[in-house]
């Protein structure tokens, strides 16, 4: 079965939490999906497919096509070896095939967003985020400031810059102070 889509497939509607969306030359995507092969995903094997270009799309998916009833042939299962990685917009249609190959179908996906998009669930924990405390053991600031649970970036939030330093975007003191006079916080 498909999903994904920035324009949902089966819904039409607009899924900013997918979204891949290109402005005056800037490239966003609002989810990005990393797929490391494990093993090989030979032509017909099935697994992995996509709709190519369906990430620019703007109306639904036809009948038929979500369950792979009908237009199969705009439907793509690419070609991989076991270490290839696919890398794909969210805002893709895609899906997985049936697996035909007498081996077993191997894959890790990742999900990467932007700091302010939540995707998971399990944010919240460890030091205000996810991850256990022993793995935050001998990482440099920029690498703490990768791990941040998803949050505005308003609210004092470490960025790392393209030199790999890291810079804290915050409100200016005002705005804060006023927050704390009026809200009892520095964040509102």
């Amino acid at each position: 079965r498909l999903h994904g889509g920035t324009i949902d497939c089966s819904s039409g509607e607009y899924n900013p939490y997918l979204a891949y969306t290109c402005q005056h030359g800037t490239l966003r995507s609002a989810l990005l999906g990393c797929n490391v092969l494990l093993a090989d995903h030979s032509a017909g094997y099935g697994g992995f497919c996509v709709v190519p270009g369906s990430h620019k799309s703007n109306f639904k998916m036809p009948a038929g096509m979500v369950d792979g009833e009908r237009y199969a042939e705009y439907i793509q299962q690419p070609v991989t070896k076991a270490g290839d990685v696919i890398l794909f917009s969210e805002g893709t249609v895609h899906g997985a095939l049936p697996w035909t190959a007498d081996t077993q179908r191997r894959a890790c996906l990742y999900r990467f967003s932007p700091s302010t998009n939540v995707y998971g669930r399990s944010y919240f924990g460890h030091e205000g985020g996810g991850w256990p405390t022993k793995m935050y053991e001998g990482l440099s600031e920029a690498e703490r400031a990768v791990l941040e649970p998803p949050y505005a970036n308003r609210l004092d939030r470490p960025t790392v810059r393209d030199d790999g330093s890291v810079e804290v975007q915050s409100r200016g003191e005002r705005k804060k102070l006023h927050d704390q006079q009026v809200f009892g916080t520095k964040y509102f």
